[in-house]
């Protein structure tokens, strides 16, 4: 049902190189770049993820009880996704763990302080 996301960035070069290495460890490569952005997919028919500065010029600010949640296969991708996004910069917004039966993951800020999850199922 989900085409795609965006989350604002106020530096493209930044958090470019931020999700390039973060996304490579689910699979995704760069699928679209254009001047305001660039977007990531794992396919051309799977949703995609995106960078981008805002139309109306103004900064980008994250918004409050907005997430984005990235699904992996296994516990070990949760802690490797989330332990990278660490290492590149993201604050922790909740380390990666269970979280009631069935649901493993890991929260974090991105460096523009947008927040996302890496998580798994079963």
């Amino acid at each position: 049902m989900i085409g795609y996301t965006t989350v604002g960035t106020n530096d493209i070069p930044r958090a470019a190189k931020f999700y390039d290495e973060l996304l490579a460890m689910l699979g995704a490569k760069r699928f679209m770049e254009f001047d305001r952005g660039i977007a990531w997919a794992v396919s051309p028919t799977s949703p995609g993820f995106g960078i981008i500065t805002p139309f109306d010029g103004k900064a980008a600010t994250v918004g409050n009880g907005v997430m984005i949640a990235l699904v992996v296969d296994s516990k070990d991708k949760v802690d490797a996704v989330y332990k990278k996004a660490i290492e590149l910069g993201a604050k922790d917004e909740g380390p990666a763990g269970p979280r009631g039966d069935g649901f493993y993951a890991g929260y974090f800020r991105d460096l523009d302080g947008n927040k996302l999850n890496v998580f798994c199922m079963g």
